[in-house]
């Protein structure tokens, strides 16, 4: 997806920017650009990695936050603030109206990870209230306008707004002059499209020749299906999991800027994400959230692409809930392709639980999920089965064991609402 980008007429001015980084000095830390020799190992190429996730609040959004609050007139902030969130946002905009002295109101949808809430309180202290309200970030983002329009507070928006962008974009100007060589691939990820929309501001006026991707997850292709369609438009559904961008439609402004200016736009799988999540704190003690770990698991589609390339992933943030680990591992697990769900209609007849465990299964195999449902009649009834296999291709021979032994089942991998309602 190459641009014509000669004219830059959506970017950011570049003084702007400087601007803002001026006044988020004393305010945000100036985050490391770090060579991973693992990361490096694995793609054969030199992957530097921006570390926002070891940003004041965890996460690149004070940057947006602050720089817009600060614009704020004396009128604006005596209004109050209000702002939607799953919560990095919600972070750094509580982060800023304790440093500002301004009284906030914090929209984050209902089950957004209890250890982002509470942050929320922490870097707010006394001058937010946090309300739980909606399913996904776009319902909590309605109550939220509903909520301001009816108070005449004014809004902080999440990233469709110029002076959010320009505060996002100190990112990118930070890696500019902190790179001691030539950028050849640079990875960002995107939700509603804020920090795209800047960093790729900030390179293509310095850094041209720099191949811009970014990076959204397969259950919220928001972005990636506006680009694609040429015009910006709302997903029916979307999957919440990565809930750092789980967003149902980009900003109208954020759309324009990612649409002229990103090189490509790419998808990951959720289950690679868990995966990379994993690998991250395992290989290298670094604890990413899903959001956080987009840029690092788009590496494994251009693994040939980037091979001896100086490559920057933007790491974006950190807030993760630690009882979100058994979900994370299953999702991996599934998408590694070692566990696998069904649900088997049993013969009710002595001897069929033997049957399917000494010939549908192998000795390396384990059950690691039992239940009966319920009894459709005297002789049969639906079991739901979970299997754990030592290989991916292992589970071809289930299936063909079960069919062998005159097991009808459905296979259930893929389809997690109706999994959620077992594991």
């Amino acid at each position: 997806m190459q641009k014509d980008t000669t004219t830059l007429e959506t970017s950011v001015a570049l003084g702007n920017v400087e601007k803002a980084a001026k006044n988020l000095k004393g305010v945000i830390y100036k985050t490391p650009l770090m060579k991973n020799l693992w990361l490096s190992q694995t793609y054969a190429a030199d992957i530097h990695l921006k570390r926002e996730d070891l940003q004041v609040v965890r996460s690149y959004k004070i940057r947006g936050a602050y720089n817009k609050m600060s614009t704020l007139t004396q009128e604006e902030r005596e209004r109050e603030i209000v702002c939607s969130s799953a919560g990095n946002h919600a972070q750094g905009v509580a982060y800023a109206c304790q440093l500002l002295g301004v009284k906030g109101y914090i929209f984050m949808p209902a089950q957004t990870p209890a250890q982002k809430v509470s942050k929320v309180r922490l870097f707010g202290k006394e001058w937010v209230e946090v309300v739980l309200v909606g399913a996904t970030y776009d319902d909590t983002f309605k109550a939220a306008k509903e909520f301001c329009d009816e108070r005449g507070s004014t809004f902080i928006p999440p990233f469709d707004d110029l002076a959010i962008i320009e505060g996002q974009a100190t990112v990118g100007l930070e890696i500019f002059k902190d790179a001691d060589f030539s950028i050849d691939y640079l990875f960002m990820p995107i939700g509603g499209g804020g920090l795209a929309s800047g960093v790729s501001s900030v390179f293509k006026q310095l850094s041209p020749q720099t191949k811009l991707i970014g990076v959204q997850p397969a259950g919220a292709p928001s972005m990636y299906q506006s680009i694609k369609n040429d015009k910006r438009e709302a997903l029916d559904k979307i999957d919440s999991f990565v809930d750092g961008a789980a967003v149902k439609c980009p900003g109208e402004l954020t759309f324009e800027i990612c649409r002229e200016l990103l090189d490509e736009v790419i998808l990951v799988p959720e289950g690679q994400i868990c995966e990379d999540i994993l690998k991250m704190y395992n290989e290298e003690g670094v604890v990413l959230e899903p959001a956080g770990t987009l840029t690092i698991s788009a590496l494994k589609s251009f693994a040939e692409e980037i091979k001896g390339k100086n490559v920057v992933c933007v790491v974006s943030g950190s807030n993760n809930d630690i009882t979100r680990m058994e979900d994370i591992k299953e999702r991996a697990l599934q998408h590694q392709g070692l566990k696998h769900y069904f649900m088997v209609t049993f013969n009710q007849q002595p001897g069929a639980l033997r049957t399917f465990v000494n010939r549908v299964l192998q000795p390396q195999d384990d059950i690691i999920h039992f239940q009966y449902i319920k009894k459709n009649n005297k002789e049969k009834g639906p079991v739901f089965i979970g299997v754990e296999v030592k290989h991916p291709q292992d589970v071809e021979g289930i299936k063909l064991r079960m069919l062998e032994e005159g097991f009808a089942y459905e296979y259930l991998n893929g389809k997690q609402d109706f999994l959620n309602m077992f594991v």
